[in-house]
């Protein structure tokens, strides 16, 4: 989840600065030799591929940060989130592919770092790859898994992410439903938020707003990073070379990186990607097969579905889009995903205000969405400015469902009052929205691009 901060330092590359600035800036970054005695590796594509490893690296942290952003622990120095980046060999796309930690994958043999024991090849979940051989054992790793050559690696950790955060002056996010994580601490109310350097940390850790655990936190990620690309590629930072400077310096502290990456490879990003947006960018998740492959000694993990993968993969290293076939659409016309399938939620309305035929309209409007309407709309007792949603606390997840359905509407409990959600429609009604539930049990693949993912007019 922090590799979102290293893929906004190559997207910042692309004002183009000079190179004295850009060679202060390379000075700056850790080098590791990643690639180091690597044999029998995946052919070359087109274009180039970055693995973005995010690490934990929370002792950089203050004792008061770490307190306030629910970082107690000792850190842990591994990984829990991966993804590739594969830049377009015209520098005109970027695709994101995020590789879920507990995925099940085949270690090759190799020699422990921790131990110095060698090792024979055997199964693991694939963040235990860093962990028993570093960023060497996590590229072969991931080149066995996916066949894909990786050309760069890029590494960075809590701190990188905070600062890049803040010196770009927060990113916007939106959300139609409460986002509530007393693990990390994240509390967004439904609406759009500018998010700063620790709060937008705990909206990318986040892992138990819903059943979808760890696959709808890197959904979040993806989405955290087109807004990132967004504001990077709208604030000016990428036409103002010495703010471009303030804002890597302040980043690249805590940023490692191959011996091969450096002030060329910036440039040459930097000089191509000028009108990079985030209509330039598409994000998906590698499908999955099987959600709780047990294996025995790991636990639970995560089985890539091998022949859509395969396809998926194959992509990356014909340097093809993913989205190609489909066709644009507006980022307010995607379906806003919610905890609870609509046909589950059974909803009667209610007009609250002097309009003949609003409450009708609404239930129609509702049925058309999948929600369960009584289909028999009824008189409220008074009129009301605002449309008012009144739930059983017990039903809770339905009632954010359903308010996801109705932007700007107010959630109101009532004890008691069981399954049955009542809609007060009221002045303020304007249109329902469309849904979308995908069961965390059996996850669907989807690519989107950065421009329908970002806040719109809207939101």
């Amino acid at each position: 989840m922090r590799a979102v901060c290293t893929l906004s330092v190559v997207v910042l590359a692309s004002a183009g600065i000079g190179h004295t600035v850009v060679s202060s800036l390379d000075a700056g970054i850790a080098r590791i030799d990643a690639f180091k005695d690597m044999k029998n590796r995946p052919r070359a594509g087109h274009g180039m591929n970055l693995l973005l490893v995010g690490t934990d690296g929370r002792d950089k942290l203050s004792e008061r940060d770490r307190r306030t952003f629910r970082l107690g622990g000792q850190p842990c120095h591994c990984t829990d989130t991966m993804m590739i980046v594969h830049i377009s060999e015209d520098r005109e796309r970027a695709t994101v592919v995020s590789l879920p930690r507990d995925s099940y994958a085949e270690m090759p043999a190799h020699v422990d770092q921790n131990s110095g024991q060698r090792h024979g090849a055997h199964p693991v979940k694939l963040n235990a790859a860093y962990a028993e051989g570093g960023p060497q054992l996590t590229i072969r790793t991931v080149e066995n898994m996916t066949h894909v050559k990786i050309d760069h690696y890029l590494e960075v950790d809590f701190t990188s992410f905070m600062r890049t955060v803040d010196v770009v002056g927060g990113v916007k996010v939106c959300t139609p439903t409460p986002l509530k994580d007393t693990y990390t601490g994240l509390d967004l109310a439904p609406g759009t938020h500018t998010l700063r350097g620790g709060q937008a940390l705990q909206y990318v850790r986040a892992r138990h707003l819903d059943g979808a655990s760890d696959l709808g936190r890197m959904k979040r990620q993806q989405r955290f990073l087109a807004a990132l690309i967004e504001k990077a590629t709208s604030s000016g930072v990428l036409l103002n070379p010495m703010r471009f400077r303030d804002v890597t310096r302040a980043v690249l502290g805590s940023v490692r990186a191959d011996a091969g990456f450096g002030t060329d490879e910036l440039l040459d990003l930097g000089r191509a990607m000028r009108s990079f947006s985030p209509s330039s960018s598409e994000f998906t998740t590698v499908p999955i097969g099987q959600m709780d492959f047990p294996v025995k000694g790991i636990g639970s993990t995560l089985k890539w579905d091998q022949a859509r993968a395969a396809r998926l993969f194959r992509s990356l290293r014909e340097d093809e889009p993913l989205t190609a076939d489909r066709p644009r659409r507006a980022p307010a016309q995607a379906p806003v995903p919610v905890e609870v399938a609509p046909d589950r939620i059974r909803v009667q309305v209610a007009n609250g205000t002097g309009t003949m035929g609003l409450a009708k309209r609404v239930d129609a409007a509702l049925a058309a969405a999948g929600f369960a309407t009584t289909r028999r709309p009824v008189t409220a007792p008074a009129h009301t400015p605002r449309t008012v949603i009144f739930y059983d606390p017990r039903w809770d997840r339905s009632a954010r469902s359903l308010a996801a359905a109705l932007p700007g509407s107010e959630l109101r409990a009532v004890a008691g009052q069981g399954p049955l959600l009542k809609v007060t429609a009221g002045a303020d009604f304007k249109n329902v929205r469309k849904v979308r539930f995908e069961d965390p049990g059996q996850p669907e693949q989807t690519v989107v691009r950065g421009d329908e993912v970002v806040c719109s007019g809207n939101a």
